[in-house]
């Protein structure tokens, strides 16, 4: 456990808390790296690893992610558990001994506790009325899920679990922490197996009434402080499990208010009102197939013109080149196959002029097999090729026209050499 000064400072504002934090001395700073993902890549951070002689900063631990704060002025981005001890990563480096303000980032704690109370709640309730045991958890960013020991949850039971849970919130019941030594006999009754690196007490999560369990969270001190709890539905989970879908407090309110705004939008594009969007939905998409499907049979008949309109041109060459921003694999391959490529040489593109595309090669095969490969360089493309077509993707057609020079070139060179 952590041992935490009583040097507490409280900021509120209209009556709401918006910090709290203390003053306690570092004890040891290191460099360290942290990686992490920023905007979908990973990136490793190169800073510090800070020691304090107290902390109010939550280390990750219990299914729930690690509280973000300052220390002085300086923001941490990461708290992480050794043994008794938080360990929290910072890019700026600390004077071991001096004394330093710590913070906590309020609302990120306040949301953490309301989903971790609203968890112990579920999963005493969904035990007690259905015998469902929760397996594991995990709080996320946006939605948390619990995960229960059955292989499936009738819509009934979620209505019922829902409409428990926040009948208890409503009876604002109270939630208590407890710390027992690790030899007291009361342990055996919510232990569930300890670290291998525990020390010092045990700390019970005790709600009042429905349940008692082990816990190193932060939680609410009274469930009506959850506000109120919206399960949202069930996922088919691992080996026979369920995964329950559920918001809790504040969360609940961001979704009401996201989904409010989504249905406003929905109404200006839809011009129907909400209780129609569904309809309204599936009549776009029907008529979204019936475009496509004329709009494919275009394309296929389109490809056969362009091929014959190729064909009866008395004046025609030897070197057939079209790009079409409109077009897939299928009308390439319909025009190549329309001409006779034992004789012609083929180069098709479709996609952006300048943007990523597709191509296709077709002719001779020496010639072909010889060319795909710097046609592939120039349009710093991925493909393969054999019996007389090599066809792929292009990461960009901006050098299509050097592409259709080179094939020019190169063919008049085979031809020449065949003659």
């Amino acid at each position: 456990m952590f041992n935490v000064t009583l040097s507490f400072m409280f900021v509120f504002c209209d009556n709401t808390l918006l910090s709290v934090q203390f003053v306690t001395s570092v004890v040891s700073c290191c460099p360290a790296e942290l990686k992490q993902e920023t905007n979908g890549k990973k990136v490793t951070l190169k800073g510090f690893n800070v020691k304090l002689q107290d902390t109010i900063l939550f280390p990750e631990g219990g299914g729930q992610p690690d509280d973000h704060g300052l220390i002085g002025d300086v923001p941490v981005l990461r708290v992480t558990r050794q043994g008794p001890e938080a360990v929290h990563f910072v890019c700026t480096p600390l004077e071991v001994g001096q004394e330093v303000p710590v913070k906590v980032n309020w609302e990120r704690r306040f949301d953490h506790m309301q989903q971790h109370s609203g968890q112990h709640l579920i999963t005493a309730l969904a035990e007690t009325m259905f015998g469902y045991k929760t397996t594991s958890w995990e709080l996320g960013r946006q939605r948390s899920t619990i995960e229960l020991d059955t292989p499936s949850m009738k819509a009934c039971q979620l209505q019922e679990l829902e409409e428990a849970v926040n009948v208890k919130i409503r009876d604002c019941v109270p939630v208590n922490v407890q710390l027992l030594s690790i030899d007291d006999p009361a342990v055996e009754k919510v232990s569930r197996g300890l670290p291998g690196d525990h020390a010092g007490p045990i700390r019970i999560i005790d709600i009042i009434g429905v349940d008692a369990n082990m816990c190193c969270g932060t939680h609410v001190s009274n469930l009506s402080h959850l506000q109120v709890i919206k399960l949202l539905g069930t996922e088919k989970g691992k080996k026979n499990k369920t995964n329950l879908i559920f918001l809790a407090g504040n969360r609940v309110l961001k979704y009401a208010e996201k989904s409010y705004s989504t249905e406003r939008s929905l109404v200006s594009l839809l011009k129907t009102g909400p209780d129609e969007h569904v309809e309204a939905v599936d009549k776009l998409q029907k008529s979204v197939k019936t475009l496509q499907k004329t709009n494919l049979s275009l394309i296929r008949d389109m490809a056969v013109l362009i091929a014959q309109n190729f064909k009866n041109n008395p004046l025609k060459s030897n070197f057939f080149s079209l790009h079409k921003k409109e077009g897939d694999n299928e009308f390439m391959n319909i025009i190549a196959n329309e001409l006779n490529t034992e004789e012609t040489l083929v180069f098709l593109t479709v996609g952006e002029e300048k943007g990523p595309g597709l191509f296709l090669l077709a002719g001779p095969t020496e010639p072909v097999s010889k060319m795909g490969p710097r046609v592939l360089q120039l349009l710093q493309g991925k493909g393969a090729g054999k019996n007389g077509r090599f066809q792929g993707k292009a990461n960009s057609l901006a050098q299509r026209g050097d592409v259709e020079a080179f094939l020019r070139q190169e063919f008049n060179n085979f031809t020449t050499e065949e003659e």
